[in-house]
């Protein structure tokens, strides 16, 4: 199994953009992507601008070809302009 945590800071003007974007890509992704496990957006409680990707895939192959996908590249010049800065990745490997 491979994680990612993606940490992101969105701009205030944007949050609804940014939600209504992400939710249609996770639906994509859970369509889509067998090898993909979890896929979640979360919000934080003291923050509505700060949002974190929690994401779960079958393998190091399954992650990359995520990367790779239509709907992945589609969405991200939708979800660019959103953003209050770079997002910031962690990568996970199961322990």
């Amino acid at each position: 199994m491979v994680g990612v945590i993606a940490r992101i800071k969105v701009k205030a003007d944007q949050v609804d953009t940014f939600k209504g974007v992400f939710k249609g890509l996770m639906a994509d992704v859970r369509a889509n992507e067998p090898g993909n496990v979890y896929y979640e957006l979360f919000q934080a409680k003291d923050d509505p601008t700060q949002f974190t990707v929690m994401e779960m895939y079958v393998d190091q192959d399954s992650l990359t070809a995520h990367g790779a996908t239509e709907h992945f590249r589609a969405a991200g010049p939708k979800l660019g302009p959103c953003l209050d800065g770079p997002p910031k990745i962690e990568y996970l490997n199961k322990a």
